[in-house]
């Protein structure tokens, strides 16, 4: 029974390894393909207003890369980069109210005098804020000719020091792309 028990859990063990060699071979295999890459064309983003200016700076980020040709004719492109954007401006608010009141007050009535006391205690804070913000993200793929997706990234930006969050967002993506053809060329030297 001990033997059984044994070889059970050798087999599970193979085939977890198995699954985990499987998936890692997967992403070795899209890696590889990624390297195959020479030309892209970056198809319309879907999304809001923005997703067009957005395409326009991810073009540009890419263009600046090296790291591909990019293309305007989809049918000449090795992968297409497809996905949506959304750069939002929005006014994010706080609001604080404390406040502390007390009263108090004794009166009585008799017919010599009219005593009385009144007693009042008030404080009120109050504080309000806006700060405009500026947000922008994106979810983009390359994929090949065949239809298959060879590498995908979700990126977002709250805006960098010197630029805004939709070319924030742009240069993120590049950036991805770009180390991940790195570690392609890694896994292709091996």
């Amino acid at each position: 029974m001990r033997k059984l028990a044994g070889l059970a859990k050798a087999n599970l063990a193979i085939l977890l390894l198995a699954a985990g060699a499987a998936a890692e071979s997967l992403e070795d295999h899209c890696l590889r393909q990624l390297l195959t890459v020479r030309r892209v064309y970056v198809d319309r983003l879907g999304g809001g207003e923005t997703s067009e200016q957005m395409r326009d700076m991810i073009i540009a980020s890419l263009q600046n890369s090296r790291l591909f040709l990019v293309t305007e004719i989809e049918e000449r492109a090795d992968a297409v980069m497809r996905g949506s954007a959304e750069d939002m401006i929005f006014t994010d608010i706080h609001q604080f109210n404390d406040g502390i009141t007390a009263r108090a007050g004794i009166t009585s009535s008799s017919s010599r005098s009219i005593p009385g006391a009144n007693l009042s205690v008030g404080q009120h804070e109050s504080q309000r804020t806006s700060e405009r913000r500026h947000e922008a993200s994106a979810a983009v793929r390359l994929v090949n000719k065949d239809g298959d997706v060879i590498w995908a990234t979700t990126q977002e930006s709250l805006g960098a020091k010197f630029r805004g969050s939709s070319a924030d967002v742009a240069d993120k993506i590049t950036k991805q792309l770009g180390l991940d053809f790195e570690k392609a060329r890694k896994l292709a030297a091996q």
